[in-house]
């Protein structure tokens, strides 16, 4: 069966990220290590192509630990990676379902054991996982509210979980892949957000192979905060915010306050707006780099092509 969700409607997508919210598909993936509960996982829905009943898959010859082969989708082959057996899950179930996810250009499977819903919910919901946890989850959903008996929902972080089973597909950065050094004005730096680890790693890799100084932030409403504290900063050595931040470089999907909300901020406030914002994404396709456009963004790149980053950072500098 294919995905039929509300945000296929381009106008009702638009009126989510205007307010801060998204759609999370909840699924199971069997029961979890030393325990007899079965956990709810979630993936953005933008990152879900098709929800399909599991095919007949390709055993490959020497394919990576965690691959369970290949599966022929409309004319496509495409990798199918069984994630229970990532987290650690034991599918009493079996395999059941196919999840056929668009990410950063690629299209990948992810076999789970069944879906469950899809939630919409506020990003202030969704809090960071960092130090609560293993390193293949971003943040944790609140979908019941803040009542002490509300669900919560692993976010799995999809940017680590392809690195770790297909690491090949993530080769380092380098100063050959970005071309010549950006030069930044003078005491100049960019604001990066973004809320995976292995995400972050890798635009610093990036950011440092292209000469340039830059601070990290984990979240949007971390960057908002940090934006508003290097205002002060300047103001007390008789500068602005624009003196000091070359660009904002973030992400879409982030807990508390997302990219499309970050970049509307910046750009409706008159202190902020004639800084540089590029959106940095996995969530690829014409549909969202539309909607990047219509929400203020200077730039769109999809993660991680480090050449595409550096030219669109070149751009928005000289203009």
């Amino acid at each position: 069966m294919s995905l039929h969700s509300p945000l296929n409607d381009v106008t009702e997508r638009t009126q989510l990220t205007s307010n801060n919210q998204f759609e999370l598909m909840l699924f199971r993936l069997g029961q979890a290590p030393d325990s007899d509960r079965r956990e709810l996982f979630g993936i953005n829905v933008f990152k879900v192509r098709e929800i399909m009943v599991m095919p007949t898959i390709t055993a490959m010859f020497n394919a990576p630990p965690n691959v369970m082969g290949v599966a022929n989708i409309r004319g496509q082959i495409i990798p199918v990676i069984d994630l229970p057996a990532v987290v650690g899950c034991t599918p009493l179930r079996g395999h059941g379902i196919l999840l056929v996810t668009e990410y950063a250009r690629t299209t990948q499977a992810f076999a789970v054991e069944e879906v469950d819903e899809i939630v919409r919910l506020d990003w202030s919901r969704v809090l960071a996982a960092e130090g609560n946890g293993g390193n293949l989850v971003t943040s944790i959903a609140k979908i019941d509210g803040d009542a002490d008996t509300s669900r919560l929902v692993q976010v799995l972080d999809v940017e680590q979980i392809l690195r770790n089973v297909m690491p090949s597909a993530c080769a380092d950065i380098t100063a050959e892949d970005v071309g010549d050094a950006i030069r930044l004005p003078p005491g100049a730096f960019i604001l990066a957000a973004d809320d995976s680890p292995v995400a972050r790693m890798m635009i610093e890799q990036g950011l440092g192979a292209m000469g340039v100084n830059h601070v990290m932030t984990k979240t949007g409403q971390e960057a908002w905060e940090r934006l508003q504290a290097i205002e002060t900063e300047a103001q007390a050595e008789g500068k602005t915010a624009r003196d000091k931040v070359a660009v904002v470089l973030t992400d879409l999907e982030m807990p508390v306050m997302d990219g499309f909300t970050l970049t509307r901020n910046i750009k409706q406030d008159p202190r902020f707006r004639d800084i540089p914002v590029v959106i940095h994404s996995s969530l690829t396709g014409t549909t969202n780099e539309a909607h990047v456009q219509s929400v203020g963004a200077d730039a769109y790149v999809a993660k991680f092509e480090a050449s595409e980053l550096a030219d669109a950072l070149r751009k928005v500098i000289r203009n």
